[in-house]
């Protein structure tokens, strides 16, 4: 059974999620603030976190800095702001997906089956992707650079994949949300756009010297 850690500071928007989840036998936790979300993550192995940005004390974007330190769980921002930008910022922040009040039942059980179908392990045995000195392991998930491990959220995981895998061809940011998303994605191009630039500040750091994840003005992305 899956663990979903449910966090808004509304008592009534946890009752109503927690019933969406537990409806498709998902077993919920919930936190009304970051604060206390934040230790929950640090106690307990979640398989996905629903979070709220609006809250006291800890608010959402300072949650998801605190929570990328300790756990590379699938994040699903919730929130009434619904602008391009605030969408942007949430998903730079750190999130997977990001969704806004009101919504459907349906939209949200298909984003959570959408990032936990991504984020399951593939198989019994290590498939191994190599690439330049990075290694994919994709029954674990884990980027390696150098024995370095790559701090990558799922997302971020899944496109460097989908980019390595079809090396020396041009990704249409369509193609990639195909492969990623799925049918479930209800965004716009920006999206992909926020999480490759993550992505590339990320290899930046690990110190990969150039910039692997070339943009094909026009097209979409590739790597030679």
């Amino acid at each position: 059974m899956k663990k979903i850690l449910v966090v808004d500071d509304e008592f009534e928007m946890r009752q109503l999620i927690g019933l969406y989840l537990r409806q498709e036998s998902y077993q919920v936790e919930n936190a009304e603030n970051g604060q206390e979300a934040f230790e929950k993550v640090k106690r307990n192995d979640f398989d996905l976190i629903i979070l709220d940005i609006m809250m006291p004390l800890v608010d959402g974007w300072q949650t998801i800095q605190h929570v990328r330190k300790v756990s590379d769980v699938p994040v699903i921002m919730l929130t009434a702001k619904s602008s391009v930008k605030d969408k942007v910022a949430g998903l730079s922040s750190g999130a997977d997906d990001y969704l806004v009040k009101p919504f459907e039942a349906e939209e949200l059980l298909a984003r959570v089956k959408a990032l936990l179908r991504r984020s399951k392990s593939k198989g019994a045995e290590d498939e191994i992707l190599k690439y330049q000195g990075i290694i994919i392991n994709l029954t674990a998930r884990e980027a390696v650079y150098k024995d370095v491990m790559l701090s990558l959220t799922h997302t971020e995981f899944d496109l460097l994949h989908a980019l390595i895998e079809n090396r020396g061809t041009v990704l249409t940011r369509e193609q990639l949300v195909d492969k990623i998303w799925g049918i479930e994605f209800t965004g716009d191009d920006r999206t992909v756009d926020s999480h490759i630039k993550n992505l590339r500040e990320k290899l930046k750091t690990a110190g990969i010297g150039k910039n692997i994840v070339k943009t094909v003005w026009g097209l979409g992305y590739k790597v030679e």
